[in-house]
């Protein structure tokens, strides 16, 4: 099967295409027809498998017919990091760019001026984090009276990051008309609350099998004593000087963890930058891009902060912690 299978327009297949794109996921099979026809979408699929084109794609052929009101978006993508939605805004961009679509991004970070600029002209997008969208609702800067698709992406790490009350709210502010495409990894007793409540006879889409470590992965283990936390970054310096590491993504389970770990690595010398959650948007952002590049060797990170991210040509990932679920450790 190919792109062309899926009912998508001439112009969306044409920016999938020159984005290199012809074969399309089991995900984006089995969601994109379903969108289309306007159902409700569960889709049960971990990072990495194609899942935000399968709600992108649709959303811009939608999206194609209709004009954005003032202060009113016609559609929303929650997403539960920064990185993520400045990810989602991406595929908007890559996909729709033959159609005029406007966009807003409401995230921490990003200045509340510009953004309110923006949904004062209209937005055909609007990609947020639950509490920036929140922020912006109670100023008075946007009504979600006038959304048509509203999707909730990563919602098993909302979860973790407590924003299920938020996400509750969003839904109740959004018309009971609205499309839903919701997308977890894992279906906890909370998340299957949720969608009974706000979905309407969803099409279930599970492509998750158990999760499981690439084929093409090489994992080792190397064993230090958890109490001696010294060891435990001499050790990872000597892995990090082995010749076939090029770069790397260096997890950890805290925040401080990170902080401590990066300061260790920059007295000794190496090309390393922490990134989390308090950083300012800003040196994230500018982190990433320099890791893409080469300009930046190490990145420290904790999991909310690099889940999702799509970092291409990375030569090893460390797990300076041992993660707490089992599918962070698949994520990583």
């Amino acid at each position: 099967m190919t792109f062309d299978d899926l009912g998508l327009e001439p112009n969306i297949l044409k920016a999938v295409h020159e984005a290199g794109y012809t074969t399309p996921t089991p995900i984006q099979i089995a969601a994109i027809p379903e969108a289309l026809k306007g159902r409700d979408v569960l889709g049960i699929a971990q990072t990495g498998t194609g899942k935000t084109a399968s709600f992108t794609l649709p959303m811009i052929q939608r999206l194609a017919k209709g004009r954005a009101r003032a202060r009113m978006p016609r559609t929303l993508v929650l997403c539960p990091t920064r990185e993520l939605a400045a990810q989602v805004s991406e595929n908007f961009e890559k996909y729709g760019k033959y159609h005029k679509l406007t966009m807003a991004l409401l995230i921490g970070g990003v200045s509340f001026g510009d953004q309110d600029i923006k949904l004062t002209r209209g937005v055909d997008v609007l990609i947020a984090t639950p509490g920036r969208l929140l922020d912006h609702f109670e100023r008075g800067k946007l009504l979600l009276t006038g959304i048509e698709v509203m999707v909730v992406d990563e919602a098993d790490r909302m979860l973790d990051m407590g924003f299920i009350p938020d996400i509750e709210r969003i839904f109740k502010l959004t018309p009971m008309t609205r499309q839903t495409l919701f997308f977890s990894a894992t279906m906890p007793p909370e998340i299957q609350r949720i969608t009974d409540a706000f979905l309407h006879n969803p099409a279930r889409v599970e492509v998750a099998r158990q999760a499981t470590t690439a084929a093409t992965i090489t994992q080792q283990i190397v064993r230090v004593p958890s109490t001696d936390d010294r060891l435990k970054r001499m050790t990872l310096r000597k892995l990090l000087d082995m010749e076939t590491v090029r770069n790397g993504i260096i997890f950890c389970n805290r925040k401080s963890t990170v902080d401590v770990v990066a300061k260790s690595l920059q007295t000794h010398g190496y090309n390393a930058r922490p990134i989390h959650g308090d950083l300012p948007q800003s040196y994230r952002t500018e982190t990433i891009e320099k890791f893409r590049s080469g300009e930046v060797t190490f990145i420290i990170a904790s999991d909310v902060a690099a889940r999702g991210l799509d970092i291409p040509d990375v030569s090893h990932v460390f797990n300076y912690d041992a993660p707490f679920h089992p599918e962070d450790y698949v994520h990583r």
